[in-house]
């Protein structure tokens, strides 16, 4: 079974609820930076699993979701940027919370220019940030649709010298 196949067959236990509409929605920020080969993708450490993965969290009554995102992005990589206000895509992962619960989330995910980075942010203490290739990154992260999408910039990127979402 292939590395997409183990993780939809995580998934397949809870399609029920999926269909039921019970997904817990999310917000996350793709962010890349310029780099000497083009564009370079962030990626943290889950505090609870250590998988990489990028920024993400809970949407805010108080803010739009883009602007929850970009939140996001600071309190848990300490970076600052041009956000995009349009979703690039999404993608699905298990969300595992406390007392053993699992909920089957649905990321919404925004691009971040990245052009400020900060040693000092909320969550440092908590995580690991890398900075990788587009092509490196997608083969760090597990979730199938988010490695799509983060070759996906890399190829926006590439094409056109700037990403078009």
């Amino acid at each position: 079974m292939d590395q997409p196949d183990r993780h939809f067959s995580k998934l397949t236990p809870y399609t029920h609820r999926v269909f039921a509409g019970d997904l817990a929605e999310q917000v996350g920020a793709l962010c890349y930076r310029k780099s000497l080969r083009g564009i370079d993708i962030l990626l943290i450490t889950t505090r609870q699993t250590k998988r990489w993965t990028i920024p993400k969290g809970w949407p805010c009554v108080d803010l739009k979701a883009y602007q929850a995102a970009e939140r996001e992005a600071w309190e848990e990589a300490g970076v600052r940027g041009k956000i995009r206000k349009k979703t690039f895509g999404h993608y699905t992962y298990t969300k595992y919370l406390k007392d053993n619960e699992h909920v089957t989330s649905i990321v919404g995910v925004y691009l971040l220019e990245v052009r400020r980075e900060r040693l000092k942010f909320p969550e440092r203490d908590q995580r690991d940030l890398i900075w990788r290739h587009p092509r490196e990154a997608a083969v760090l992260v597990q979730e199938p649709e988010l490695k799509g999408l983060i070759l996906k910039l890399g190829r926006k990127w590439k094409a056109s010298a700037r990403p078009v979402a």
